[in-house]
């Protein structure tokens, strides 16, 4: 069977070359200045079997943002949501912290291709932002939880955010393990709770 025919029979394993080809090329070269062509050479296909999973760049893209929103929807299904209870908050952080950390390329992405993924934005791509965001405004102003966990709260999402971008490139040095302990110490600090170290 020739690559373009494999590329038609197997949709799904060819879906997910695509996208970690992409993804590659998204972060070393840009969004903007990757083409289909480049994407295709890569895999050894023609752009009009590209097509035939994507019909656009944009649409790899989005794809591209889906499964970074898909790591947030995991840990919403897995930890099922977050709740009121201070002494909860540390297994869901610890969670998102391992499966972030487990896909800093997704990150690195969406921090060095921003202008690509704002634009996805303001095309209306509102149905994508879910229920962890909600969760977590929730928390943040439930009134009969104690305003010195509410506000820790808060601070937790910041070390959370900035770390996992931070991740993507400013400690490209560091193991992913090594990252996510210290990343995990960093937010037990700031829950109040100690480390599970």
């Amino acid at each position: 069977m020739t690559t373009e025919a494999a590329i038609q029979t197997a949709p799904t394993d060819t879906r997910q070359r695509i996208l970690d080809v992409a993804l590659e090329l998204f972060i070393e070269k840009g969004y903007d200045k990757t083409s289909l062509r480049e994407i295709a050479d890569q895999l050894g296909v023609t752009k009009a079997a590209l097509y035939y999973h994507f019909p656009s760049k944009q649409d790899i893209l989005m794809a591209q943002h889906y499964r970074f929103h898909d790591l947030f929807e995991g840990a919403i299904g897995r930890l099922g949501g977050i709740g009121p209870d201070p002494r909860s908050w540390p297994a869901v952080f610890d969670y998102l912290i391992g499966e972030m950390l487990a896909n800093r390329k997704l990150f690195l992405m969406h921090e060095r291709n921003r202008a690509a993924f704002e634009e996805i934005h303001r095309e209306g791509h509102a149905e994508k932002h879910f229920d962890l965001e909600a969760q977590f405004r929730s928390i943040a102003s439930d009134p009969t939880i104690d305003l010195r966990d509410r506000l820790r709260f808060t601070c937790a999402q910041g070390v959370l955010l900035g770390g996992l971008l931070a991740s993507g490139s400013m400690f490209t040095d560091v193991s992913t393990d090594e990252l996510t302990a210290l990343l995990k110490d960093a937010l037990h600090d700031v829950l109040g709770q100690p480390s599970p170290r």
